[in-house]
């Protein structure tokens, strides 16, 4: 069991306090509101109707099946991005400093596969506090047995050759997430630290706007469109595994490439750094001058200035990326980023073949070793 993990002077950070100034700064000097701008508006709106447009093609459309089945890939990775341009925003309270316009767009969230009232504790509480901490941090507890993503898991066969299968397991975690991880999460008894005593209300929620989901992509589509059930099966595993990829991907590529890090707590439970400059240690930004990237990844792709600003609407990031770059440099921390996409992806492969391959190359070596060694001081005394 994890013990109570707590952040040596974490409210003693020279560095946040400094950089958490010079934000604030940045948004006063200029008159600029923290929340969401005309850019993110248009943002919003381009994916919502991107999302209803390509789902209604499918459903009334008259098209052969195969460009269906191409719409129905389309479809999921723009629920991707709905999610992350929108619906993270809104959940974390950053889209608008209306609360019910947050409350709209965060309920979007349910319409693309996945609860919103779950995420709230799983992302926003948990993993933005015990980022990259086994046992603490669920997000890297993504196939416990099948992909290693911290040096406290004991390594296995199978997990030699992470590097390869884990990208296609990433396919499956929409479809997972769908039909089982809000389930999970919801009745665990803790979700990391966070103890779980969910209103009656939020019952009812899960399983009422789950089954508005199911009745949108599974009975409604069945219904309406003139289709085999293998047919309809084909093209809903087709966007699920292509929302899929796209969330694995990003969201992994955010924290686990290379200069990472994966802290241990000590024997007390602590550890002994404040939590900002944990977060920089074990979160990573990709692609940041890629506009294209920007613009579809909704601030994913600058993980570090999120982690640090959860409470900014991700449209702001490219502006304080730079404070928040320079304040880091002058306090000698770390700000881990990869140029391009690509090189995340290299540096995201590169490290899994780490925490696997090479991680159980090293421990048969060492075993090896230490078998000789005993084998040796027990002929000397024998």
């Amino acid at each position: 069991m994890a013990k109570k993990l707590k952040f040596i002077n974490a409210n003693k950070s020279a560095f946040y306090g400094t950089v958490r100034a010079r934000v604030e700064a940045y948004f006063t000097e200029g008159n600029i509101s923290t929340y969401a701008n005309s850019a993110m508006w248009f943002k919003a709106l381009f994916f919502l109707t991107s999302l209803v447009t390509v789902y209604l093609l499918i459903l009334v459309g008259d098209f052969s099946l195969s460009f269906k089945f191409w719409l129905a890939i389309l479809l999921g990775m723009i629920g991707a991005f709905v999610g992350f341009n929108i619906c993270h925003d809104a959940i974390h309270k950053s889209f608008s400093k209306n609360q019910q316009i947050n409350n709209v767009f965060s309920f979007v969230f349910n319409l693309i596969g996945a609860s919103p009232y779950v995420w709230n504790i799983c992302h926003n509480i948990v993993h933005h506090t015990y980022t990259n901490i086994a046992g603490h941090d669920e997000d890297i507890d993504v196939a416990p047995g099948l992909i290693r993503f911290s040096e406290s898991e004991t390594v296995n066969k199978l997990q030699r050759y992470q590097h390869f299968y884990a990208f296609f397991l990433y396919s499956f975690s929409m479809l997972s997430w769908v039909f089982r991880k809000d389930y999970k999460k919801f009745f665990q008894k803790k979700i990391g630290e966070h103890e779980l005593v969910h209103p009656k209300i939020e019952y009812y929620k899960l399983f009422f706007y789950k089954s508005i989901y199911y009745f949108l992509f599974i009975v409604l589509p069945l219904i309406v469109i003139d289709i085999t059930w293998w047919q309809f099966l084909i093209g809903f595993l087709a966007m699920q595994f292509s929302q899929g990829l796209v969330l694995g991907l990003v969201f992994q590529l955010a924290h686990v490439v290379e200069g990472t890090s994966f802290p241990f707590p000590d024997e007390k439970g602590n550890i002994e750094e404040a939590w900002a400059e944990h977060q920089m240690r074990t979160t990573a930004n990709f692609a940041v001058d890629n506009k294209v990237a920007g613009f579809l990844c909704g601030g994913l792709n600058r993980q570090i200035e999120h982690h640090l600003f959860p409470k900014i609407c991700h449209i702001h990031y490219p502006a304080i990326g730079h404070i928040v770059k320079q304040t880091a440099e002058e306090f000698g921390l770390p700000y881990i980023e990869s140029a391009t996409f690509s090189a995340a992806l290299v540096s995201h492969y590169k490290t899994l073949r780490k925490l696997g391959k090479e991680a159980y190359a090293e421990n048969k070596y060492v075993n090896k070793a230490s078998c000789t060694f005993t084998r040796k001081v027990s002929a000397i005394y024998s």
